[in-house]
């Protein structure tokens, strides 16, 4: 906080005390910014005249002279740096490339065994196993490279998506290990009709979506 005082104003005030040399000053707690301490004053109608090098000293600021200005420099108040020093708010870039990589790798891992639980492909646990083992990974670099609110609250969101493939992922596998499969290949479509996969793909195309606008909404989906 920066007040600069021209040589003319310097000079009205220095005179306007000189003027008042009769009255004694007095001794005065000064409070600046929080910071207090004792300075000379003269209280003339109504109006009180402190020393600028005091003002500057209580205040942890500092007095300059330059051509014919004075300079008084004064910290900001705690409150106004506590502000200035708040997260920007929207979604950092490093959080959303690797959240858009954690999105394509939960594509990765639940797009192909959706077609082949639906079509009756052969697909291996150890092969789920796998991809759903790096769409963990993927979360977890996600989760690293969150660094402000709207990031944490969009790996949420996240976070949630994965868990809900998770699950899914379980009860197709165990429909394949329970021979409960065939009424999805006898039922073209049905495998993506279901409530739990239309909440996952509803949710999937909105986290997709929020990511490459940058800036964090919500979305019942994905809860």
């Amino acid at each position: 906080m920066r007040y600069t005082l021209s040589l003319t104003t310097a000079l009205l005030v220095l005179f306007s005390t000189l003027s008042l040399a009769q009255a004694a000053p007095q001794t005065r707690t000064l409070v600046v910014n929080g910071h207090s301490g004792e300075a000379p004053a003269i209280q003339y109608k109504g109006r009180v005249f402190v020393d600028l090098a005091a003002l500057a000293n209580i205040g942890n600021g500092s007095l300059a002279f330059n051509a014919n200005q004075i300079v008084l420099t004064l910290p900001l108040p705690s409150a106004d740096n506590s502000q200035s020093a708040a997260p920007t708010p929207g979604l950092s870039h490093g959080f959303m490339n690797a959240a858009i990589e954690e999105i394509a790798l939960i594509r990765e891992w639940a797009a192909p065994l959706g077609s082949a639980i639906q079509n009756g492909y052969p697909i291996t646990d150890d092969w789920v196993t796998s991809n759903q083992q790096k769409a963990a990974d993927g979360l977890r670099s996600a989760t690293v490279a969150a660094s402000t609110d709207d990031d944490r609250s969009a790996l949420q969101l996240l976070t949630n998506e994965f868990e809900g493939v998770r699950k899914w992922s379980d009860k197709m596998l165990k429909d394949k290990a329970n021979m409960n499969t065939g009424k999805y290949a006898m039922s073209p479509g049905s495998l993506r009709e279901e409530p739990l996969a239309q909440k996952l793909i509803t949710c999937w195309q909105f986290l997709s979506s929020m990511l490459v606008s940058g800036s964090f909404q919500d979305d019942s989906s994905c809860h």
